[in-house]
């Protein structure tokens, strides 16, 4: 039995809302223990991350962990980023209500829900079939409405509905695909991990100019990597 305040979380179905009241309230100190206090500041960045319910975007094994300081496995190899990160990305992009944004790595759609609330139009690609199934189920049943999921290869990014105002990268390639570059708007910005499989990579913060690319090492960080289809 997976438990959170004495709640079984396996079994509660529908939601409860003493359950709910619980998450609201984990979620709320994880919004200001792990977020704000480590310097993010950014006041639409903290209300965004204060509304998603992270526990939807897990499976139920792991919900009493939700807004604890770490990742979590979400299958087939993968993770849900620690919510730090997850802030940190999202506030360093200075996503507009305006900005069309790509995600590379959908994973569990959880990041592509935090910028839901922040940007006009998410278009978000995983390479792995049934998460990409699952988190353009979740986003839908949870009302993002402004979301786009695609099963397919990152590397390619989403050349039909480019270019782009801004385009976040959650999984770690060797080097940022020309690709991505390609789709990325004049004046537009990138976040993305990148670095060797299993070791330490470099979170590195890039804005498009007409002279070339103004690139920027901000965080170092440690992703799964980013695959390309066979």
């Amino acid at each position: 039995m997976v438990t959170l305040g004495g709640f079984d979380l396996e079994s509660a179905q529908p939601p409860d809302p003493a359950l709910e009241a619980a998450f609201a309230t984990a979620r709320a100190r994880m919004v200001r223990d792990q977020i704000e206090a480590r310097g993010i500041k950014e006041a639409r960045v903290l209300s965004a991350m204060a509304r998603v319910p992270r526990h939807e975007f897990i499976p139920a094994s792991q919900r009493a962990l939700a807004y604890e300081d770490g990742p979590l496995p979400i299958g087939h190899g993968q993770t849900i980023s620690q919510p730090y990160i997850v802030a940190f990305m999202t506030a360093a992009l200075d996503p507009k209500p305006t900005d069309r944004v790509l995600e590379i790595g959908t994973g569990s759609g959880y990041q592509a829900a935090v910028l839901s609330g922040l940007v006009a139009k998410v278009f978000t690609i995983e390479i792995v079939a049934p998460l990409a199934l699952r988190a353009k189920a979740d986003l839908k049943r949870l009302g993002y409405q402004n979301v786009r999921v695609r099963i397919g290869d990152g590397y390619l990014g989403w050349p039909e509905a480019a270019p782009f105002d801004a385009i976040i990268v959650t999984c770690a390639p060797d080097q940022v695909p020309q690709a991505l570059v390609d789709q990325l708007k004049m004046g537009g910005r990138m976040i993305a991990p990148v670095g060797p499989t299993g070791g330490v990579q470099e979170l590195y913060l890039l804005r498009k100019h007409s002279k070339g690319l103004e690139t920027q090492a901000v965080l170092p960080v440690r992703f799964v990597p980013m695959v390309k289809l066979k």
